[in-house]
């Protein structure tokens, strides 16, 4: 059965609190079986079938009608997150001189003009690419700090999007996938 590694996008924060046990709970009542959370920022772990598509609109579903509000889901199977992982889409010189390297998840790869509109928040503090459906976003200064902290990133390009810390990614893979 494949692993899937769920983002999910308004949990704990914003006023939106939900506990690791509320959420296995609530996966539990989407029908997902063996959910595990990784750190309380809205990263679950399940062993699932069907597409992904389908179990992301039934969890988003199931989550909405429990907790009253949307909570935006984006899966990706260990493959696509390893890849994600192995990922390092801009210059060796850039990387080394930053502070954080975070992705952003898509539900679906954005066109070459929303491509364009992200890859136009580059700046001296920061490089934004995407590749797939991941958007990545290499910043040198500390991320509240930068001017693409305060862009109102969903609302430019028009999809909804939740970030998470490579370093976080990784640490995902090692716990779930040894």
């Amino acid at each position: 059965m494949p692993r899937y590694f769920a983002f999910l996008r308004a949990i704990n924060v914003g006023g939106h609190t939900v506990t690791n046990d509320e959420l296995k709970k609530l996966f539990a009542g989407a029908g997902v079986k063996g959910a595990e959370t990784f750190i309380a920022s809205g990263n679950v772990t399940f062993e699932g079938t069907g597409k992904a598509s389908a179990l992301e609109a039934k969890i988003e579903t199931h989550f909405e009608k429990k907790l009253g509000y949307e909570v935006k889901t984006f899966l990706r199977t260990r493959a696509e997150l390893e890849e994600v992982a192995a990922t390092k889409p801009f210059p060796k010189a850039r990387h080394a001189s930053a502070t954080v390297l975070v992705v952003g998840f898509l539900a679906e790869a954005p066109t070459a003009a929303v491509k364009k509109v992200i890859e136009g928040f580059s700046d001296a503090e920061s490089d934004l690419t995407v590749v797939g459906r991941e958007a990545y976003w290499l910043c040198q200064v500390n991320q509240s700090a930068s001017a693409f902290f305060k862009v109102p990133f969903e609302k430019k390009i028009g999809m909804a999007c939740t970030w998470r810390n490579m370093n976080t990614v990784d640490r995902l893979l090692a716990k779930f996938t040894a």
